[in-house]
């Protein structure tokens, strides 16, 4: 069950916020599309004893609208450091997944001293254009009522639901995408995980500003300038990904000046939270942001 969040002022714009635990600072930055519901999502894996998740609806999503002036990533990563000047946060870590990964590298680059350090899962790092999608995808996910019928999905077929997620979201076929499923569904953790996930991936109504503005945006990407970041980055990535592809992590491996990367085997854009190895490679997100707050 998602905790409540509330909007906070800052001098950037007002933003959607959802702040919970105690210790480590973490600001959670979801995807595309998302909202404050898929990053209190992502933070679950954050033990509220040892960690502060910070976590946010990125702008266009959900309560936090589109500058009217300035909508570009740079903004965006700004307005990252202005929630931590709002919730009394000095440094903290961060951590992204997918679409969030932009905006994330941005805020290392232009506030290096609010960065502890960067755990950046299945993140875009460079020019991203979005792909059309199938028929039923764009019903599914881009319309009211395929909304809905995502909703009773999860609720009434759930199997159903994450076989089709994890197909979606990768390469894995057949006998592979059927184990994986099952592996999946036999634990409560990553199957809720799935399911909050489809729930939270909506092209429509008050998430449609947020997912047309980052199409714009990641389509014109030149350099997020990857090589200025000094602060540590982890890199984790699956890779049957066909969301967003491995080489993302592989070339910002490349520019980054210290950085880790983490390939999971067979791995789909769902592989942090949904792959037998999901839990160790959480523990090593957590000892990242540990070792170096």
């Amino acid at each position: 069950m998602n905790r409540p969040a509330k909007i906070i002022t800052t001098p950037l714009g007002p933003v959607q916020v959802e702040v919970h635990g105690s210790g480590i600072p973490v600001i959670v930055v979801h995807g595309s599309p998302g909202g404050v519901d898929a990053a209190q999502m992502m933070s679950r894996f954050l033990p509220t004893d040892r960690f502060q998740a910070i976590a946010i609806s990125r702008p266009g999503y959900l309560g936090t609208p589109l500058n009217s002036t300035d909508s570009s990533i740079d903004h965006e990563a700004d307005l990252l450091a202005a929630v931590l000047d709002a919730v009394g946060v000095a440094r903290a870590g961060v951590f992204a997944w997918s679409g969030g990964g932009p905006s994330a590298y941005r805020l290392a680059v232009r506030h290096p001293d609010r960065v502890s350090s960067l755990v950046q899962v299945a993140a875009v790092s460079s020019r991203w254009v979005a792909p059309k999608p199938p028929q039923s995808d764009a019903f599914l996910f881009g319309t009211r009522p395929g909304n809905a019928v995502v909703r009773l999905l999860a609720r009434f077929a759930p199997e159903q639901l994450v076989d089709g997620a994890l197909a979606g979201e990768g390469s894995l076929r057949g006998e592979e995408l059927k184990a994986l499923t099952a592996s999946v569904i036999a634990s409560a953790d990553q199957r809720e995980a799935v399911l909050e996930v489809a729930r939270t991936m909506s092209w429509s109504g008050a998430r449609r500003p947020g997912w047309d503005n980052d199409v714009a945006n990641y389509g014109a990407i030149d350099t997020l300038e990857l090589d200025r970041i000094r602060c540590p980055v982890l890199l984790i990535h699956g890779d049957a990904d066909t969301d967003a592809v491995p080489e993302f992590s592989y070339s910002a491996h490349r520019a980054l000046p210290d950085s880790t990367l983490v390939m999971m085997k067979r791995g789909t854009h769902l592989a942090f939270y949904a792959h037998p190895e999901a839990p160790a490679v959480q523990e090593q997100a957590r000892s990242w942001f540990a070792d170096h707050s």
